[in-house]
């Protein structure tokens, strides 16, 4: 499919790109599925509380099952006494069961995503940055004169050395490479801006 290129001035021409990247069917139930998995699989789980089988102490009755009068109870570990374990506490990261998700599934879902923004417009294929561009000032410009200050941009490796530092320090703005980024990312900013190099990287695998 051919679709817009832009290099750093701002100038319009135009790239051809795989239809399976910009123009795949976009399935709105796996975008869902993804950004839950994704997003559950990422939260930290550090909570944790013990189990009555974790508390140190006797495991005796702490007195005779009958004739007290009182209720019947087992040790002290029992959840209703103070210092006794947690029923239904949370169990810890290494207990957290791990949703899966699939390779073919994240492809076919970040496809979708892709081919959404492109539809919205939100999709912007620029020129690899050949030159080194140190000052935030400099990269901000570019960014507001292609009206992308909130975005993520995948960058091939040349080109995130490039701009890593000028893009840091700016707002609503992630580097990355066509490594390192998940749905999530894309969904999360609004514009979707890769390099030449790294949209051609991402089509072999497709």
């Amino acid at each position: 499919m051919i679709i817009n290129k832009l290099n750093l001035d701002g100038k319009k021409d135009t790239i051809d790109v795989s239809d399976k990247i910009v123009s795949a069917k976009i399935n709105n139930l796996l975008i869902s599925n993804i950004l839950y998995k994704s997003n559950a699989n990422y939260k930290g789980r550090k909570a944790k509380t013990k189990q009555k089988n974790e508390i140190k102490g006797s495991t005796s009755k702490i007195y005779a099952q009958k004739g007290t009068g009182n209720a019947r109870h087992a040790s002290k570990k029992a959840p209703i006494f103070v210092g006794g374990g947690i029923a239904h506490g949370p169990k810890g990261e290494l207990n957290y069961k791990k949703r899966k998700l699939n390779k073919s599934e994240k492809k076919l879902g970040i496809a979708s995503i892709i081919t959404k923004k492109n539809k919205l417009n939100d999709l912007i294929i620029l020129d690899d940055f050949s030159k080194q561009i140190l000052k935030t000032k400099e990269m901000d410009s570019i960014l507001t004169k292609i009206e992308a200050k909130n975005s993520i941009i995948i960058a091939d490796k040349k080109s995130k050395d490039n701009i890593f530092k000028s893009a840091r320090n700016i707002p609503n703005v992630k580097v990355t490479d066509v490594n390192h980024f998940s749905a999530y990312d894309l969904a999360k900013f609004k514009k979707v801006i890769f390099t030449v190099t790294s949209i051609k990287e991402l089509e072999k695998r497709y």
